[in-house]
């Protein structure tokens, strides 16, 4: 398997040249004196070491053993715990963590680059130490100063670890349908019975304790509270004490992440403590659940870069026919990088990651400005978090399998086979498409909430900034300046007639959301490729400069266009959609 090289010249320039990531550190306090652009590139080219010399090679080998269940052990495959215990020694759990309890404070639009390398490197790994770094920041946010002190430093440190114990059999993503239960104890505490399913992390041997942020229901309520249960009770010193009524049910055997531990969790009378205010849990879990669906889009970024490489370094050296027209040197075979439909796919998999990326350093800017920021500039950055964050999810993980399958299709019999590793990323990726909510609850998340629930106000203000920011471009031209815009307008015109119609048509919504966030996904890659190109216009490099721009003109002639389709699709209505009888299906 090819190694894996972090594309660091394009993250620096994403975070410097494009978003001024210095700028917006320097007018946040609290990350003016603890990040500049020259402590950025220094952790980002420790954690590509990290992800190619220590990650990447437990990414094969991890697949092909998987996880076992033995006994009441949950044991990960060989490598794993040494593998972990490097990473969490290197701060790398608690690198976005806050500093009051141990984390190294870093900016989110950082961090992201540093998930999208581990995630090039190893899906199943990666995983592990994203759980505990959202479980940290959920308790940060919400939990009482009391379990802070006493969980977030060893969650930072990675000596423990963190789990979201959300569904269950029948409720699957209608949590109003669980059945776990927490009963007031006199000491404050709570006993929590039940049993919760896809557990990603739920126990291993990576670490001494696993911290559970369990939903369940109080007595004679139907509202959902949050509750942090450790699989081993924590002493008043800090030491760990009794088991916890926490256990694994069994794990599950999966299409792919096969290093990662899904479980099926039993808790029985289970010690735990109320984190935020009774009947508000899924307020304080979707804290968590914001950076997690980030996370789980950039696990699909992370496959299009892994892909991207691999594909592109097989086509190179695969020799199959000849060039039309004729062999460049007069072999009798060429490296299919020659063949046009090679060449676009390879294209379609590069422009996609590039703009993923985009969007994924952006979506982090607006997280931290929304956390660090005062007054307006924090409130406009939690409205587009809300906007962006569904489609960060939703979008990224879709592109990445694209890419992971037409990647596959460059590799042809060679990439239906274990040995060359594409297939593996395939069967990795699928999952991102699925978990912390199913893209169609995102696309019906952001039609339905975030762009007519408060009647397109949000959406409007966003676009509005972003056609600024598009007429002051001084190195594009008209033609696609005006494709860009163009296109704003039309999104605008489509989301004011689902809103006018919503409620009158009440499966609207439902039936037009995937093609509405997707046409928004689309647009959103052209406007950033543009940007990407005038900011690159000035480059030192100008090979790099001129990559930039032929990028961007292929994206606008053969992907852009993808815009007007969805647009179309989400105009024509809902009537065909739900025409026919049930009986029918």
């Amino acid at each position: 398997m090819n190694p894996y090289y972090a594309p660091l010249a394009d993250m620096k320039f994403l975070l410097e040249g494009v978003f001024d990531a210095p700028q917006t550190w320097a007018k946040l306090p609290q990350l003016a004196e603890s990040v500049d652009m020259d402590t950025a590139v220094a952790i980002m080219d420790e954690a590509d070491k990290i992800a190619r010399d220590l990650i990447h090679p437990i990414n094969r080998s991890g697949d092909e053993q998987g996880v076992r269940h033995q006994g009441d052990k949950v044991i990960t495959p060989d490598g794993y715990k040494a593998v972990y215990d490097q990473y969490a020694q290197g701060g790398w759990v608690g690198l976005c963590g806050e500093p009051d309890f141990g984390g190294m404070g870093m900016p989110k639009m950082l961090g992201v680059l540093v998930d999208e390398m581990a995630y090039s490197a190893c899906n199943a790994f990666t995983l592990y130490g994203s759980l505990t770094a959202g479980a940290a920041l959920c308790i940060n946010a919400h939990g009482s100063d009391a379990l802070k002190a006493a969980y977030l430093p060893q969650l930072y440190s990675g000596e423990w670890a963190g789990a979201m114990d959300m569904t269950e059999p029948q409720a699957g993503s209608d949590l109003r349908n669980i059945r776990t239960k927490a009963v007031p104890q006199d000491d404050g505490s709570y006993l929590i019975s039940g049993s919760k399913i896809f557990i990603t992390g739920g126990d291993h041997d990576l670490t001494d304790n696993v911290i559970h942020l369990v939903l369940a229901k109080l007595p004679d309520s139907n509202g959902i509270s949050l509750f942090l249960v450790p699989k081993i009770k924590v002493n008043d010193d800090g030491e760990l004490g009794e088991t916890n009524g926490v256990s694994v049910g069994s794990i599950e055997h999966k299409m792919g992440l096969k290093g990662s531990a899904t479980c099926v969790m039993n808790f029985d009378n289970a010690q735990g403590y109320l984190i935020g205010k009774p009947n508000r849990g899924l307020v304080c879990m979707f804290t968590m659940m914001n950076y997690e669906r980030l996370a789980i889009g950039i696990q699909g970024l992370g496959t299009s870069q892994a892909a991207y490489q691999m594909a592109a370094e097989y086509a190179k050296e695969r020799t199959q026919g000849v060039a039309a027209g004729g062999s460049p040197t007069g072999a009798i075979s060429d490296p299919i990088l020659v063949h046009g439909d090679v060449r676009r796919m390879l294209l379609n998999i590069r422009c996609y990651t590039e703009a993923g990326r985009a969007m994924s350093v952006y979506t982090g800017q607006q997280l931290d400005l929304a956390k660090y920021g005062e007054g307006e500039v924090k409130a406009k950055a939690a409205r587009y978090v809300g906007l962006m964050t569904p489609v960060a999810k939703a979008f990224l993980s879709d592109r990445g399998l694209d890419a992971a399958v037409m990647a596959q299709q460059v590799f042809g019999g060679h990439g239906y086979i274990r040995e060359t590793g594409i297939e593996q990323l395939v069967r990795d990726t699928r999952i991102a498409q699925i978990y912390e909510g199913t893209n169609g609850i995102q696309a019906i998340d952001f039609l339905g909430r975030k762009t007519t629930g408060d009647n397109v106000t949000a959406l409007t203000e966003f676009v509005t900034e972003h056609q600024a920011t598009l007429t002051a471009m001084k190195h594009i031209g008209d033609e696609h300046k005006n494709a860009v815009a163009s296109r704003f307008e039309a999104l605008l015109t489509v989301a004011h007639q689902i809103n006018d119609n919503k409620l009158t048509q009440p499966a609207l919504i439902n039936a037009s959301a995937v093609d509405f966030l997707d046409a928004f996904g689309h647009l959103m890659y052209g406007y950033y490729w543009l940007l990407m190109a005038d900011k690159a216009a000035d480059h030192q490099n100008k090979q790099f400069s001129q990559t930039k721009q032929q990028l961007a003109d292929f994206y606008m002639a053969k992907l852009l266009p993808k815009v007007d389709y969805h647009l179309a699709q989400v105009s024509s209505g809902d009537a065909t959609v739900m025409a026919m009888d049930e009986s029918l299906f």
